[in-house]
């Protein structure tokens, strides 16, 4: 029995000793979403970066660069060094790809590998990313975001319509419908301004999530891949609403359909969920038709987090945006100086600034003019 027991295991490692590096790529993706139970966002990641090469984009005319499986795809997996490795990572380094898209690249092979070393897996001995670089990745740039009148005026683009491509309609209801829909529009990226919720947080809300009484937001649900899953983080957190966000969200109620427990805070004219896709699209045209500088849609939840850590404390700020970890919250506290903070500079430096002031308006009215430098102080300048 023992030998039958041996035979068996000697002949699975043969066979996962065959498994090429496509192989495992395919059973790693499928015990991801499984068994590990990873985003469907992660997934849809992991498998653009593992699809062949050539393969058309379902958008656009471009074609996927497929660079790890025309690397290794035939390779059989327990054959890679990570000599090769290192070496296709140089060469993403050479084609100009940026840091932060070679560590992808890396983390992918890297996970992909571990997987591959387990023993129910290939059983591979080691993992030959282990000893290969990770890229250093410049620090992230200084957060830019708008003012609360640069969203209102963002807002008033949406409501006038202006974002729109000129087009003549004389059928009145399609007419009102669309004058809806830009106002809805409009509170849409308010509510994202004024709440610092994430755009899939918004677009999952439901009026049962909404206590306006108590001016509490649920947020319970987000986006991943088009699936609503829990939010970021894998919990639910409530959100408390400022004066503005409650006035936004009692415009959207003051509707004729849709306003059912169960319904979408932001539903179409069918009652359906919107496209995160098609918001983004309407908030860049939105934008650039209210000449403001070119932020993503995602810089209003940071602009919500800078504002509000100007008023309050770190803490506050992180179960505001429903951050795991301080760390994260860091990056608002510092992102613009807060007007006490300004006041602060201008009054330590008030008495030596009104010294110089004095002392030029003195030679202004005496008419004299300077000393010329003696020989000494000339060498010492």
């Amino acid at each position: 029995m023992e030998q039958l027991v041996s035979a068996a295991d000697a002949e699975a490692r043969a066979s996962a000793a065959e498994k090429t590096v496509r192989a495992l790529a395919t059973e790693w993706l499928i015990w991801l979403e499984e068994v590990w139970g990873a985003k469907p966002s992660t997934v849809k990641d992991y498998r653009f970066l593992l699809r062949e090469p050539g393969i058309p984009h379902k958008r656009g005319e471009g074609v996927s660069a497929g660079r790890i499986m025309a690397a290794f795809g035939d390779r059989q997996a327990a054959s890679v060094t990570t000599a090769e490795i290192s070496g296709f990572l140089r060469s993403l380094d050479k084609e100009g790809l940026t840091a932060r898209n070679v560590n992808k690249h890396r983390e992918v092979l890297a996970s992909m590998f571990n997987y591959g070393t387990r023993v129910d897996s290939l059983g591979l001995v080691a993992n030959p990313v282990d000893g290969t670089d990770k890229r250093r990745q410049p620090p992230p740039v200084a957060l830019d975001y708008y003012e609360v009148e640069e969203v209102e005026k963002l807002a008033a683009v949406c409501e006038s319509g202006s974002h729109r491509s000129p087009r003549s309609m004389k059928d009145e209801a399609e007419i009102a419908a669309r004058r809806q829909e830009d106002c809805r529009d409009a509170d849409a990226f308010r509510l994202l301004f004024y709440t610092g919720i994430r755009l899939g947080e918004l677009l999952t809300l439901r009026w049962e999530d909404v206590q306006l009484d108590g001016r509490l937001l649920f947020v319970r649900r987000g986006l991943s891949a088009g699936e609503e899953r829990l939010p970021k983080g894998g919990r639910s957190r409530v959100v408390p609403l400022p004066s503005a966000a409650v006035a936004t969200l009692e415009r959207l109620r003051d509707r004729k359909d849709f306003v059912q427990p169960g319904d979408y805070v932001l539903a179409n004219r069918f009652g359906r969920r919107l496209d995160p896709s098609a918001v983004r699209r309407r908030y860049k045209r939105a934008r650039n038709a209210a000449g403001l500088r070119p932020i993503k849609l995602h810089g209003l939840r940071h602009a919500a987090g800078s504002l509000v850590a100007r008023t309050s404390d770190p803490v506050f700020v992180r179960d505001f945006l429903g951050h795991a970890k301080l760390s994260t919250t860091d990056r608002y506290v510092s992102a613009k100086a807060r007007p006490e903070e300004l006041e602060r500079l201008d009054r330590a430096f008030a008495a030596r600034g009104q010294r110089g002031s004095q002392r030029s308006t003195k030679e202004d009215v005496g008419g004299s003019s300077p000393s010329p430098p003696t020989q000494e102080s000339s060498g010492n300048r």
